[in-house]
């Protein structure tokens, strides 16, 4: 009797491991964008000679929209097209430089200069390492500072901004001079000292300032391969009249095939090993197939309450988004929050007017008024934000202090801070440093 009960919790054990690695399997598929998908069911079908694959990723892939509040994002899109700075300056010293010992001086260094276009490697240590004179370091470094993009090769950021301002015909005529002199205080905004120790106006000094904000911090930036921010959507809002309708894309739909021809030659072996393995592999087959209806119908369930709940949005661009959260989603589908949070993490959504990640129409509640009684959202709040400080007097900008007050004009209670960080996300200057003298 005791034997047969050890054999029965042994047996329920197994079971529940058996369980838990799908349930873990189902989670992860969920989980993954269309891009790590399609490289999770590639590897799959090399693994399992049942499956094979077919990428659908027919529609193309197209920038993300990162934030709901600033339409300014087409610049953060890199370039994947253009060669690497190190291949950028190589190209140009083989050019413009005859094979000498300076030259083969400043290839040295060029392998000091990182990605932003900074040299990461000081005189001392040069001269250490190439067993050089300082003279010929301190040439070779000023060959490569006269080399495209302009600022290259600087040892830090006074520098930088100093080499292009140099070569530079528009320059105002006190910016090199103030740069060299008088960095610290222009980056800190202290105008009346420079502007008392040169003699100046008040709104020449500031438009010196204006033109270094022009300049180029990271001028090796540009080159700099990252990552693209380029997306397959995995859903499709569309607007016909005023009709909203949503669809999962087709890039979000990869195919995978049983190969049945297969399946059926390896039963036909009688081999009991080949029967067990293939049948094992049918098994990981369904489990996926399974696993990819249940992703898409989760993601399609979770963007039509998207769209249901912020219709105004998608109807027009301008609307503001409500208060919602993931509970609230979870809730009305009857999943669990993490569940909700998987679908929306990653995935995204194409409009007309762009595509957003699933979890930006997600907000919380800041104030509650009478137009509004389920509550403003933080984006919302932000806009308000935005256009508060687009409508200031340049001359006396609001500080964030007033922000409040104006705020609490309109019926929004949010503390100072509460202020001071939606400001800072939408990257507005603080009101000292938003102040003009014109």
């Amino acid at each position: 009797m005791a034997l047969q009960q050890g054999l029965h919790q042994q047996q329920k054990q197994v079971q529940r491991l058996a369980m838990t690695q799908t349930l873990q399997q189902s989670i992860q598929i969920l989980q993954y964008n269309v891009e790590e998908l399609q490289k999770f069911l590639d590897q799959k079908a090399l693994e399992n000679p049942l499956i094979s694959v077919t990428n659908s990723r027919e529609e193309s892939a197209i920038p993300v929209h990162h934030n709901m509040v600033d339409d300014n994002y087409m610049s953060q899109i890199p370039d994947d097209s253009r060669r690497s700075l190190f291949e950028y300056l190589l190209d140009q010293i083989h050019l413009t430089m005859r094979d000498t010992p300076l030259r083969n001086l400043v290839l040295f260094l060029l392998e000091y200069i990182d990605q932003n276009g900074y040299l990461k490697i000081s005189i001392d240590e040069a001269i250490q390492k190439t067993k050089a004179s300082k003279v010929e370091v301190v040439d070779a470094i000023t060959l490569i500072q006269q080399l495209d993009p302009p600022g290259v090769g600087a040892k830090d950021l006074q520098e930088c901004l100093l080499l292009q301002a140099e070569n530079d015909d528009w320059a105002p005529a006190a910016a090199v001079e103030i740069l060299r002199e008088d960095f610290e205080a222009l980056a800190n905004r202290k105008w009346q000292q420079i502007a008392k120790k040169r003699e100046m106006d008040l709104k020449e000094v500031q438009k010196v300032f204006d033109y270094v904000r022009t300049l180029t911090p990271k001028p090796g930036a540009l080159f700099h391969s990252e990552a693209s921010q380029y997306v397959f959507p995995d859903l499709i809002v569309e607007n016909d009249n005023g009709e909203l309708s949503i669809r999962t894309s087709k890039a979000a739909k990869p195919q995978v095939h049983f190969q049945k021809r297969y399946f059926q030659q390896m039963l036909q072996r009688k081999d009991d090993e080949v029967t067990d393995y293939v049948k094992e592999k049918k098994r990981e087959f369904d489990w996926i197939a399974r696993s990819l209806d249940q992703r898409e119908s989760t993601i399609l369930r979770v963007g039509r309450v998207l769209v249901s709940y912020q219709r105004d949005f998608f109807l027009e661009r301008t609307k503001e988004l409500r208060p919602l959260l993931l509970q609230d989603v979870a809730l009305k589908l009857g999943l669990h929050e993490s569940t909700i949070s998987r679908s929306v993490n990653g995935k995204y959504l194409q409009t007309r007017f762009g595509t957003f990640e699933l979890k930006s129409f997600f907000s919380s509640a800041v104030a509650k008024t009478d137009a509004s009684p389920e509550g403003l959202s933080v984006d919302s709040v932000k806009r308000l934000l935005q256009k508060f400080i687009h409508e200031e007097d340049k001359r006396k900008p609001l500080s964030d202090a007033k922000i409040v007050k104006k705020l609490a004009d309109q019926k929004i209670e949010v503390s100072r801070r509460t202020v001071a960080k939606y400001r800072e996300s939408l990257n507005i200057a603080s009101s000292s440093a938003r102040k003009r003298f014109e």
